[in-house]
């Protein structure tokens, strides 16, 4: 059970195992009298918790690195992209109706 939670507190692991994967896990601890069924459902909700903690935190991350590497790229926003759009589309405009008015 310890090496179980060590590999599970890491984090990663913690975000890929569902939840059917846990109770197994913990069924397995029962039936070897590790663990008792009241203390089972406590053990499924911690670890389940500590799982979704887990992905959140790594989906974070991943999202901080894609975004600084988009960065780092210098490429323009879709906000950045629109506006460039917004003003071709108001130069057009304008240029149309100085073409209209000659």
């Amino acid at each position: 059970m310890d090496l179980f939670k060590q590999v599970f507190t890491l984090g990663l692991g913690a975000a890929v195992v569902t939840k059917e994967q846990i109770e197994k896990v913990v069924d397995t601890l029962v039936q070897k009298g590790e663990v008792s069924r009241n203390e089972s459902k406590e053990l499924i909700q911690q670890w389940v918790e500590k799982g979704e903690q887990a992905k959140q935190e790594i989906d974070d991350i991943v999202k901080t690195r894609v975004n600084q590497a988009l960065m780092n790229l210098n490429l323009v926003t879709k906000e950045e992209f629109r506006e460039l759009e917004r003003r071709i589309q108001a130069l057009e405009n304008k240029n149309v109706s100085k073409d209209e008015n000659e």
